[in-house]
């Protein structure tokens, strides 16, 4: 048995309709950090497991989990799409951490992350976003002719990964169902407290995503701070001090 199995064990969620939900619990003082994966990412991942770390460390409950089909949560991955999985991260939460939220969203989590906020905005104590990727689906994924053909044929699209051997897979409801999920058009009504993270050597979500969503989100208290040659991931060491330095304080306001 790992120590995360240990100290969160492997928990199941039935979001309504039979389909069960990975996800792991560290009890301990609120707001309950929670963490959304980006895409194609699971709570395997880097950020997820030091997260967790940081929890225990500081006494912190902290929640994370798999959306439907992804990682061990039950589902078709290419059922997935950004609402749907913010209503799997909405039943992970009221199941398993009832009370205030402090939300850290990894690009796709970022937007996520937002969705879930304005579901719920009197729950959440304060966000975090690591790159947040808010509306990739209309600035990050061009198609071609060839793309709409396969869409039509196979019911989604492939793209190259530098985060794996495999090509990330876009599915058909995920495409169709981006506008409507999109939100950088006009104000996000949210009031609670943001930090924005994201490396200017980003070559997957440009810096400028951050820099309009600062813009769009309606809270007097947001923060970008951008990092100087930092990737997209931004898990390095110095990546998640920042990310360390970012949490410490936003927990310091839930007070």
């Amino acid at each position: 048995m790992s120590e995360i199995d240990t100290v969160a064990p492997l928990r199941r969620v039935d979001r309504g309709d039979g389909v069960r939900l990975a996800a792991r619990h560290l009890p301990g003082r609120g707001p309950t950090l929670m963490f959304l994966p980006g895409y194609m990412s699971d709570m395997t991942g880097t950020k997820a497991a030091w997260l967790i770390d940081f929890a225990q460390e500081t006494g912190r409950a902290c929640l994370l989990l798999d959306y439907s089909g992804c990682g061990r949560s039950e589902g078709a991955f290419d059922d997935g799409t950004i609402r749907r999985w913010a209503a799997d991260a909405r039943a992970v939460a009221n199941a398993l951490a009832p009370g205030p939220l402090l939300l850290v969203g990894s690009s796709m989590g970022g937007w996520i992350m937002l969705h879930l906020a304005l579901d719920m905005p009197s729950r959440v104590a304060g966000m975090v976003g690591i790159a947040a990727a808010p509306d990739f689906t209309r600035w990050g994924l061009t198609l071609t002719v060839a793309d709409r053909e396969m869409l039509r044929d196979r019911g989604h699209i492939l793209r190259p990964s530098a985060y794996a051997d495999a090509p990330y897979r876009y599915s058909r409801a995920l495409l169709e169902d981006g506008p409507a999920a999109c939100l950088l058009h006009r104000p996000i009504a949210l009031a609670c407290p943001v930090r924005l993270i994201h490396g200017l050597g980003d070559r997957d979500v440009p810096p400028a995503v951050s820099r309009r969503l600062l813009g769009r989100l309606e809270s007097d208290d947001v923060e970008l701070v951008m990092v100087k040659n930092g990737d997209h991931r931004m898990s390095s060491p110095r990546g998640l001090q920042l990310l360390r330095e970012q949490l410490l304080g936003l927990l310091e306001e839930a007070v």
